[in-house]
């Protein structure tokens, strides 16, 4: 019989915006003003995210559907990339994301999906310094993350190629 092997995810809970510093606040702006402008015809669940980069930059990114469903892409990746394309050097400290239901309440704090969580930790790697990543439904708590592999443990990375 083979050893169990336990592995815990470590996060902070913010029962309100007011709770988290200014500069964590001001990238929730950025990310909600980016979820309002999400392109989300089909699922109604509009997603925004906000990078804020070593150099002072914030890179804001939002879902983008396609009527052929895989085509569209994530607020998280949109964000990621735009960064990774046009300040490749420059690190990301953090990144705050709002998802939000047209339809329904969303009150809960909404994660990045496994495939957002695996670009993401291409960059944190690729850095080789944590990125925080905050996380909230439409309203309610907020979840912040202290690094990409607390929400991925086990990462797939270059290694392993």
């Amino acid at each position: 019989m083979g050893k169990s092997l336990k592995i815990e995810l470590n996060l902070e809970r913010f029962e309100q915006l007011e709770e988290l510093p200014d500069q964590v606040r001001d990238l929730f702006r950025v990310a909600v003003e980016a979820r309002e402008a999400a392109y989300a015809p089909y699922s109604n669940f509009h997603v925004g995210a906000a990078l804020l980069l070593a150099n002072g930059e914030i890179i804001k990114g939002n879902n983008q559907e396609n009527a052929a469903y895989p085509s569209g892409l994530c607020a998280e990746r949109t964000a990621v990339y735009y960064a990774g394309a046009n300040y490749p050097e420059v690190e990301i400290v953090m990144m705050a994301i709002s998802a939000k239901a047209k339809d329904k309440e969303t009150d809960v704090p909404i994660p990045p999906c496994g495939a957002c969580r695996q670009a993401l930790a291409e960059y944190e790697v690729k850095q080789a310094k944590p990125i925080e990543v905050y996380f909230r439904g439409g309203s309610g708590p907020i979840l912040k993350s202290s690094s990409v592999e607390n929400l991925l443990p086990l990462l797939f990375t270059q290694k392993f190629l």
